[in-house]
């Protein structure tokens, strides 16, 4: 491979399923989980005759959500046939907007290691969802599932103004943030609630324009989209330094080999031969409408994390950690409403309780356990009844178990030592035990004392309050007891 250097495009495609009662344009019940074709009628299943009506609560979560991504709303969108054979597509199309969509022109802010960067968003539009095909692991058959076939959908298409598989990621995390503020979707990725394609392209550093894409699918997670592009942008240098052309097509990301896989040539917009769905009229939208829904949108995550500083004195990397995750947010307004000392509960969500679910690969959302159970525990550590390290360990079996910190300390009898005549006595055992450390000391190796007092730790199996074993040491040693 030659010296070359090459600059990547990343463009990414969003399909988000809301979170409706009802389906896009039919009655049929909204929702993960149920048997297999049950929540069908000849509206979704394409039966000749039947006839789409939009569903009202779809038009309005799609606004609410383009207004967060500061789109700007169409006086008035149109829907179109998208047509394409797939077995899992019982009308073989697909109603969607292409030439009038409901939004156009948004944008939004990522924090880089270099700084915010703004990422355009090319429109948001509404369309809906298609089957779901479920395959045989010995690939002898496939089964169709039409539940989700008519479900409401938004896709939100990103300008190509990624750069990097990193900087996919960090838009990806900051686009779910947002979207679970507004609460118009779960996210679930594993459900399929949160889908998403990208399209990458290289070129020579330095020259103009882009290179052929590649479409990249099949990634159920924001970990595998991130290594999926990782590869591509590697293999695509791989093919232009030896020489070869990139072909534009679409690729499948193979999860256990972590490769990507040829799928097929890409399409253009023309294969789809897009027409005007005759049996939905154009909508217009009014502006009374849009300010309505504008005036009922939440507080976004800059302007929670903003107040945080201001409000809880925390530092801005806190802030923006804690505000992340809507429901890390939440948790950390009510726990502060029970505990009003902002710092310490932000250390321990920040801290112990992130790195768990890091460890397990859970979101917040899973957690087991609720601002009272939190506090509580904190509540002990102030009384004296727990040291800061038992408190940690008692975390780990409270956020397995769900249990209060209270009835695991009493089931393993873990109170923290602080009666001083007790923790005097233990103190004169390790002195009687470790003679020379206690020459140590007296000779000016002042440090010799923490040793001393790990072995009072060791003693006590971790119940004695550290400082009070410090001060009965040192007493004992100075001759003042």
């Amino acid at each position: 491979m030659d010296d070359i250097k090459y600059a990547t495009t990343i463009g990414l495609e969003i399909h988000l399923q809301i979170s409706t009662r009802t389906k896009a344009f039919c009655s049929c019940e909204n929702s993960f989980g149920r048997e297999p074709n049950t929540s069908v009628c000849p509206v979704c299943l394409g039966m000749p005759g039947s006839l789409p009506v939009l569903n009202k609560e779809y038009l309005q979560r799609a606004i609410k959500t383009a207004l967060a991504l500061n789109c700007q709303i169409v006086g008035r969108m149109k829907f179109d046939r998208k047509n394409y054979f797939y077995p899992d597509l019982p009308k073989n199309y697909q109603i969607s907007q292409y030439a009038m969509p409901l939004s156009r022109g948004g944008f939004l802010e990522i924090m880089t290691p270099a700084g915010i960067k703004r990422v355009g968003i090319t429109r948001v539009h509404m369309e809906e969802d298609a089957g779901k095909l479920i395959h045989d692991e010995g690939g002898c058959f496939s089964l169709i599932d039409l539940n989700r076939a008519g479900a409401p959908l938004l896709e939100i298409v990103s300008e190509p103004d990624i750069f990097s598989p990193d900087e996919a990621h960090l838009y990806l995390r900051t686009l779910k943030s947002v979207l679970e503020y507004l609460d118009v979707s779960d996210c679930n990725m594993e459900q399929g609630s949160l889908r998403c394609d990208a399209n990458i392209s290289l070129m020579p550093a330095g020259k103009k324009g882009l290179g052929a894409k590649v479409e990249l699918k099949n990634m159920n997670s924001f970990r595998a989209i991130r290594q999926a592009l990782e590869y591509e942008q590697e293999r695509q240098a791989r093919v232009l330094s030896s020489g070869g052309v990139i072909i534009q097509q679409t690729r499948l990301w193979n999860e256990k080999k972590k490769i990507t896989e040829l799928m097929r040539t890409k399409e253009e917009a023309h294969d789809y031969r897009y027409f005007p769905d005759p049996d939905l009229n154009d909508f217009i939208i009014e502006q009374s409408m849009v300010r309505a829904i504008e005036g009922l949108l939440p507080e976004m995550p800059q302007v929670k994390m903003n107040r945080f500083i201001k409000e809880y004195s925390l530092s801005e990397y806190d802030a923006r950690v804690l505000t992340a995750d809507k429901h890390m947010a939440d948790f950390m307004e009510q726990s502060v409403k029970l505990y009003p000392k902002p710092k310490v509960v932000a250390n321990w969500l920040i801290g112990s309780i992130q790195a768990y679910l890091n460890e397990r690969n859970m979101e917040f959302s899973q957690l087991h356990i609720g601002p009272g159970r939190l506090v509580e525990m904190i509540r002990l550590i102030d009384s004296g009844a727990l040291s800061n390290n038992m408190a940690k360990d008692i975390l780990q079996v409270m956020l397995l178990s769900g249990k209060s910190a209270g009835d695991i300390v009493k089931e393993k009898d873990l109170f923290q030592i602080t009666d001083k005549s007790a923790i005097a006595a233990l103190a004169v055992d390790v002195l009687q035990s470790n003679p020379k450390v206690k020459d140590d000391y007296l000779s000016g190796k002042k440090n010799a004392l923490g040793f001393l007092v790990g072995q009072l730790m060791k003693k006590s199996q971790g119940k004695a309050n550290p400082v009070a074993a410090g001060q009965a040491l040192k007493a004992l040693l100075e001759g003042k007891s």
